[in-house]
């Protein structure tokens, strides 16, 4: 991936797991690249607003060399399609949760405090 472009983005988990990706959606084959002459690139020239940590991330382990490009994006494409067919049965499930005052914390978020 190019991680100079714009359009990169990289989130590590707790489990140091590490995400990255293209938040065009316009690589298939990320993590390990971008296309070839990709129009949407966009050299990144500032990052304000940015936190940076003082952590290297991983380097990116090596693309399946046995497994083809088109196997790798069916697979991808598989998993996208999973997520898609749950995301609205959660979201429905939320909005219930919500709705009956299961709110609960959100992340980051501090609790209201009574009167206010």
């Amino acid at each position: 991936m190019r991680e100079e472009c714009k359009h990169f983005q990289s989130r590590t988990y707790k489990s140091g797991e590490v995400a990255r990706f293209c938040v065009l959606g316009n690589a298939p084959d990320q993590p390990w690249s971008c296309p070839e002459n990709c129009l949407t690139y966009e050299r990144r020239l500032v990052d304000i607003g940015w936190s940076h940590g003082s952590l290297v991330d991983r380097p990116v382990e090596p693309a399946p060399p046995d497994v083809p490009l088109e196997e790798r994006r069916e697979l991808l494409d598989a998993a996208s399609e999973i997520v898609n067919a749950v995301a609205p049965e959660l979201i429905e499930e939320r909005r219930r949760q919500v709705e009956s005052g299961q709110k609960g914390r959100r992340r980051g978020g501090k609790k209201k405090k009574k009167g206010s």
